[in-house]
């Protein structure tokens, strides 16, 4: 496998960060490096508009220093961006200058409407969202985008981020009740004077450092038993919630909050009611978070460059792509499960059996790929494993309770095991839908076995219903002793699911009837 190596700098006004990515044959980007110096560049914006000498010599010596880790890495392509200060900043040609000579990284000043694509850029290409609002708060400007059908329609850079609206509207380390009445109302009216944000009823979604504290605090708080930030919803009452948990906290206690780095503790409030008031404002039906940004949205057009669209055809194929390329699975067993379960799903929905549905078929088929992925990594315990890995691992475009869904179904072993990985999250499903995902696991499990040897020796399938009894008739090419003896072993699983008996048959192709 051929290993490429790219590296982004994003000078921002709070923070500057360094991310280096690996690709590889398919073409995915891994971060493997991620480094943040908290530079605060904005401080260092003078009254005139010009960055102080001190402010340059904190973002090279900054640079300096990433550029000693990124020459660890043979180097496809370096990108250096820079964003609201330095595009602020009138002595901007001379820090270009000064940054090229001393560090050799061209720095490339992203307008407002480019650091507002990226971020929206990032988010269609990450999540199942087809249409909502992102934010992206930085240290000296918001921007905001709103798309629909996968499609930005509108973009506005607000001359305000966290660090401006402390030093503009809050006094001392922490805000007043009167603090944050002003800042709340300010942030109201800026708002609303783009009539496109207006009671859109749609999803917010947050990018950037201060989304992603809110949503580590709010999982600490909760004891979130998922792990993974990227794709998490939150609700109105939550961020309401936390905005007054943080407000009642003295500064050395909310330095001490878990979630919330020590180095955002002085601007997370204004970022918080950011979030809040622009929420109110669209009336939001939920604050979704975006781990991925700026950096990612500048690299998916790099990506995509070839393809005449910088937006994927489909986030979550991409993704099933890279777990089938990740554990070594066989598409074209996988492929044939599908053809199996695809006959067996529409008879038993037919017969009005187990109140199948049609969108059920679509989480039957994502799970068909990934089941019992767990294999890979020990045959022994292979359910655990594939029920852990898809539970735990960020899926790009499955919210989390959708890859819960897909864990509890590509695992399933047996209703002990079930509802042994079901436990820890019964208060998420209704009765009926832990019902219908034990059928739909058991369903799936039941036509793995019928390819145990994974020579598609089944063909087709038949079913009929008696009475009681389901009766499932399978069409073989080849001798099909091993598939019998599993699936005959298996079938339990599906009949406590159905209440109902299955009786199997298997006949020899040409001889139907």
């Amino acid at each position: 496998m051929t290993k490429r190596y790219y590296s982004i700098i994003d000078v921002g006004s709070n923070t500057v960060r360094l991310v280096i990515y690996m690709s590889d044959n398919g073409g995915r980007l891994r971060e493997i490096e991620n480094v943040k110096v908290v530079a605060r560049l904005r401080n260092y914006l003078m009254d005139g508009g010009r960055l102080s000498d001190e402010g340059m010599d904190v973002l090279l010596n900054t640079l300096k220093s990433f550029k000693e880790v990124a020459d660890v890495y043979t180097l496809e392509e370096k990108v250096c961006v820079a964003t609201a200060t330095i595009r602020q900043a009138e002595n901007q040609e001379q820090i270009i200058h000064s940054v090229s000579e001393q560090t050799g990284f061209d720095m490339r000043i992203l307008s407002e409407s480019e650091e507002a694509y990226y971020g929206y850029l990032a988010v269609v290409n990450s999540t199942p969202i087809t249409e909502g609002v992102t934010v992206d708060i930085g240290g000296g400007s918001t921007e905001i985008t709103y798309f629909k059908d996968r499609k930005i329609v509108e973009s506005h850079s607000f001359p305000f981020g966290a660090l401006t609206l402390k030093r503009d509207f809050i006094e001392k380390d922490l805000p007043s009740d009167k603090e944050m009445s002003e800042l709340r109302h300010y942030l109201t009216s800026q708002f609303k004077s783009l009539p496109w944000l207006t009671n859109k009823d749609v999803p917010l979604i947050g990018i950037g450092g201060g989304a992603r504290n809110l949503v580590q605090i709010d999982q600490n708080l909760k004891e979130y038993p998922l792990a993974g930030l990227h794709q998490y919803k939150m609700k109105d009452s939550d961020l309401a919630f936390i905005k007054n948990y943080l407000f009642t906290l003295p500064m050395k206690k909310l330095q001490k909050v878990e979630g919330l780095s020590k180095d955002r503790a002085d601007i997370i409030l204004p970022a918080t009611e950011v979030f809040h008031t622009l929420y109110d404002v669209i009336r939001a039906d939920g604050f979704i978070l975006s781990r991925k940004g700026l950096r990612d949205g500048i690299f998916y057009e790099q990506l995509t460059k070839d393809m005449g669209t910088s937006v994927f055809p489909s986030v979550l194929e991409e993704s099933i792509q890279e777990l089938i390329t990740d554990y070594d699975l066989n598409i074209k067993q996988i492929h044939h499960i599908q053809h199996l379960a695809h006959q067996l799903f529409h008879r038993l929905q037919e017969k009005g059996i187990g109140g199948l549905r049609k969108e059920d078929w679509m989480e039957v088929k994502r799970a068909s790929y990934v089941f019992n992925l767990g294999e890979y990594i020990d045959s022994e315990a292979s359910y655990q494993h594939t029920f852990y890995l898809l539970a735990n691992r960020t899926i790009d475009g499955l919210m989390h309770k959708e890859r819960l869904r897909l864990a509890l179904m590509a695992s399933f072993k047996n209703k002990t095991v079930y509802k042994q990985f079901m436990n820890p999250y019964k208060d998420w499903f209704l009765k009926e839908e832990r019902k219908k995902l034990r059928l739909l696991g058991a369903l799936l499990k039941f036509c793995y076995s019928l390819d145990s040897t994974r020579r598609r020796t089944i063909t087709d399938l038949n079913v009929g219903v008696q009475k009681e009894e389901v009766k499932i008739t399978c069409y073989c090419d080849h001798e099909w002793m091993p598939e019998e003896y599993q699936a005959e072993k298996q079938k339990k699983h599906l009949e406590k699911a159905i209440k109902k008996g299955v009786e199997l048959s298997f006949v020899k192709n040409g001889q139907w009837g």
